[in-house]
């Protein structure tokens, strides 16, 4: 077994609750992951002491009741992190969202009541002792997810498991056990029960925390599970699935950007309604749902044609860069591209070239890192560069102008539809041309078209 060495500040938690006559074991993921020999920052524990004797034994200053009717204290230890310190306890009643708890019962009572086998393992620290009642080191020795105990039942208890049991899975590239695996496909149809927040959460956790999303959003289509928590997503193509390959996993830096970037590729083809809605539902914020949106928006409007250019069927002038950094956003560059260059690569990926064998190194390929991807890939970072440039350089917007509305309003054009429709027409041909954007030929080509549409108008 692999030494389990939890951190002096954690040892010093559970030395002071056993010094006061307490049981006190590691417990969760920590234990699991130290166990599979990954890092793990979130040592929590399990105790015989109830939340008030917790709160007694530490001080009001040292704890935050976290989730106090559910038996759980946090406890800082002495360098500030919080702990969290949960009293043993089974459920007496639960309606798959919301669990009743009774305390005062044993440490494997407390490790029944737990998801799955490879979480339900416990460690003592003064007594270097692993406790495993269920199997939980033998199946991770299996690389497999298993329920503990009756699987139905454990998916009844608390729907959000079989989401969990996938994300395992996915993360440690496990499989999961038959008898599991068929309560994940029975408790589906009433994974609506569950709240958006607590969905949206576990995507986010997905996209956080494992290699090959792919892998977990498959298991969700395959399972029923996406039909019924994002309908819209019921009938998404494997190509957009195995985009979510090509996107850098979310590490310590830029992970809300990197993560908010792998869920927008989900719904970047959506019709803008539909996408609104899953949106919506799933309780994105403003600024999530802006972000995704105006993706949306620049894939709708230039993905077809700069792909075409990626895949080096077609050609790009000044012009038409211009055009796609005016339609994207200046500040939209980088992120469009890593988004819609995930679908181009996925696209080309599975396509098969005639030097590659058909299924070989078959993830690496689909991440994007096959021939024909990695040919696109050395056109998408210099078509990048050219995007770049014209964003820094050149009169994009209409605010880049050389004159504005006033400048118009001085000349004779009243504010109204009218004027908003010369600056965009402007714009559009200082696009074609920068050079023309100095106020003497603007002036003039604003008058122009103002004669020439006053009639029209009927101003």
């Amino acid at each position: 077994m692999p030494k389990l060495t939890p951190p002096r500040t954690v040892l010093e938690i559970a030395a002071r609750l056993e010094e006061a006559g307490f049981e006190a074991w590691c417990v969760g993921g920590a234990v699991r992951d130290a166990l599979l020999g990954h890092p793990h920052l979130d040592w929590d524990l399990a105790t015989s002491a109830t939340p008030p004797e917790v709160r007694h034994l530490f001080g009001s200053r040292r704890t935050i009741p976290v989730g106090i009717d559910f038996g759980t204290v946090g406890v800082l230890d002495a360098e500030g992190t919080m702990h969290e310190v949960t009293t043993f306890r089974r459920d007496v009643k639960t309606d798959g969202r919301h669990a009743e708890v009774e305390f005062g019962v044993s440490l494997d009572d407390d490790l029944a009541r737990r998801d799955f086998t490879i979480n339900a393992i416990a460690y003592s620290p003064s007594k270097d002792e692993l406790r495993d009642p269920f199997g939980g080191r033998a199946d991770l020795d299996r690389r497999v997810v298993r329920a503990v105990g009756d699987a139905e039942a454990r998916m009844r208890e608390d729907r959000l498991r079989a989401l969990r049991a996938i994300r395992f899975a996915s993360r440690f590239e496990f499989g999961i056990e038959p008898t599991t695996f068929a309560a994940i496909r029975t408790s589906a149809p009433l994974l609506n029960r569950l709240s958006a927040e607590r969905v949206k959460q576990e995507l986010e956790k997905t996209m956080d925390q494992v290699r090959w999303p792919s892998q977990a959003l498959s298991l969700w289509a395959e399972t029923g599970a996406l039909a019924t928590l994002v309908p819209s997503l019921a009938s998404i193509d494997a190509h957009t699935i195995a985009a979510l390959d090509c996107l850098a996993m979310p590490g310590t830096e830029h992970r809300p950007q990197r993560r908010l970037n792998r869920l927008a590729v989900l719904f970047l083809e959506l019709p803008d309604d539909k996408r609104s809605l899953a949106l919506a539902a799933l309780k994105f914020s403003r600024q999530e749902t802006s972000w995704i949106s105006e993706l949306g928006a620049a894939w709708r409007s230039a993905g077809a044609e700069i792909e075409a250019v990626a895949r080096g069927v077609d050609k790009a002038d000044d012009r038409r860069v211009r055009v796609w950094v005016s339609g994207i956003g200046r500040l939209h560059i980088g992120g469009f591209l890593r988004v819609a260059s995930a679908l181009w690569y996925a696209r080309a990926s599975g396509e098969r070239s005639p030097s590659e064998t058909p299924g070989k190194d078959q993830r690496r390929r689909l991440a994007g890192e096959g021939p024909i991807a990695k040919d696109m890939r050395s056109r998408v970072q210099s078509l990048y560069r050219r995007l770049l440039r014209s964003a820094y350089r050149d009169p994009l917007t209409i605010s880049d102008l050389a004159i504005d509305g006033e400048d118009l309003q001085r000349e004779g054009i009243p504010r109204g539809p009218l004027l908003g429709k010369i600056l965009n027409a402007l714009l559009e041909r200082v696009l074609e041309d920068p050079s023309r954007n100095t106020p003497d030929w603007l002036l003039q080509e604003a008058k122009r078209l103002h004669r020439e549409w006053k009639g029209e108008s009927g101003a």
